[in-house]
């Protein structure tokens, strides 16, 4: 079963049959996405890759995926020139990569989604991830973010096969 992420009037929603609920998605919303830094979030069907956690702030998630605990030294390369470009890293690295392991809780669980890593092309965007949505569910940088119960329960429903479709 696919999770389906659309616009219902000016908000977005995630339903994986069990009813819309609220997510934040990009401030350049729903669109083809024309690089990196652009505000979009994809539209596709992305498959999910893998699932990272924070094991010191949340137990093993049930989910069918390959799962990996979140290190202090995790990042993800968002440099469109650097060869790691939308690739895991570990930090410190030498071109600009985003931190993995927040203060904040906003990765404490996330799905890395397929968008531009088979094969990856410089400059189309990176770290495109399902995750933890603030509070406010404030826009993203363009990734689909939950709350933390809507997350594990969306992610215990996907099997592999499965998409992250955004309409």
């Amino acid at each position: 079963m696919d999770l389906r992420v659309t616009m219902d009037g000016a908000r977005a929603v995630l339903d994986w049959g069990q009813g819309a609920r609220p997510c934040a998605i990009g401030p350049g919303g729903i669109a083809a996405k024309t690089g990196e830094g652009d505000g979009i979030t994809p539209r596709g069907a992305w498959p999910v890759r893998e699932i990272l956690y924070r094991a010191d702030r949340l137990a093993r998630p049930d989910v069918k995926f390959p799962l990996k605990a979140i290190a202090k030294d995790d990042g993800w390369c968002d440099a469109p020139d650097d060869p790691g470009y939308n690739r895991p890293v570990k930090l410190p690295y030498p071109a600009s990569a985003e931190t993995m392991w927040r203060a904040d809780h906003l990765y404490d669980l996330v799905a890395v989604l397929g968008f531009n890593d088979d094969p990856v092309r410089p400059g189309k965007g990176s770290a495109i991830f399902l995750h933890l949505a603030q509070p406010d569910y404030a826009p993203t940088q363009g990734c689909v973010a939950l709350s933390l119960a809507d997350a594990l329960a969306a992610l215990a429903q996907l099997q592999p096969g499965d998409h992250v479709v955004i309409a």
